[in-house]
């Protein structure tokens, strides 16, 4: 079946989209997000004043960012990435999680833990003009400036790769709001609840605290 354009998500652009072999496999959509509808999504983003990843279940948000949950959780979203990545994601579950900050020790070079099979991000923000907080796709563990790609976290792009021992990515250092939702394909569920209670429990030590670390 034909990926189509939703509400909000652009599933027509995704599909036409190449996949990029080297140095991991990875896209970089502009405009994922309609444009018409970022006004809305970033009127009703969760209001997020400190750093660190919160879960969707942990958050309040308005309407539209719902809709754009139930998009991102919909049958349709996860078979264009299964198509696109060419791996089984049936009953493979969906987490979720959002950050309204970044931190100065965000950013360090890293890959994403053996749990994640997919990886996408969301940027919510304008135009980037800062040099720090633009993700970049590596070719090592060792060498920020050793990079394939280079992602400006701006106005509705999805940067998307597949999770593996090199796929390693950071940014350059950077402090301040930094909009981004970050989605990722499970290996169980039982991880997926997991994960959530950490951030979650995360979350409200922050609340109470007044964290920023």
């Amino acid at each position: 079946m034909a990926a189509v354009t939703t509400g909000i998500l652009d599933l027509a652009r995704f599909a036409a989209t190449p996949l990029v072999r080297q140095p991991f496999d990875h896209l970089v959509v502009p405009g994922f997000i309609a444009a018409a509808a970022l006004p809305g999504l970033n009127a009703d983003f969760p209001a997020i004043a400190k750093g660190g990843s919160y879960p969707t279940e942990a958050l309040k948000y308005g309407g539209a960012f719902a809709a754009l949950v139930e998009e991102i959780e919909s049958d349709a979203m996860r078979r264009a990435f299964a198509a696109k990545f060419d791996i089984d994601l049936e009953g493979r579950p969906v987490m979720i999680t959002v950050r309204g900050h970044t931190r100065a020790k965000d950013g360090r070079i890293h890959t994403d833990s053996k749990s994640k099979l997919l990886t996408a991000l969301i940027y919510f923000n304008d135009d980037w003009n800062a040099e720090g907080g633009r993700l970049r796709l590596l070719r090592s563990s060792s060498d920020l400036e050793d990079y394939a790609a280079e992602v400006p976290p701006d106005k509705g792009t999805l940067l998307a790769f597949r999770c593996t021992e090199n796929a390693w990515h950071g940014h350059k250092p950077f402090v301040g709001p930094r909009r981004t939702i970050q989605i990722n394909w499970m290996t169980s569920d039982a991880v997926k609840q997991r994960e959530i209670a950490r951030h979650s429990f995360s979350a409200r030590v922050k609340s109470l605290f007044g964290a920023r670390a």
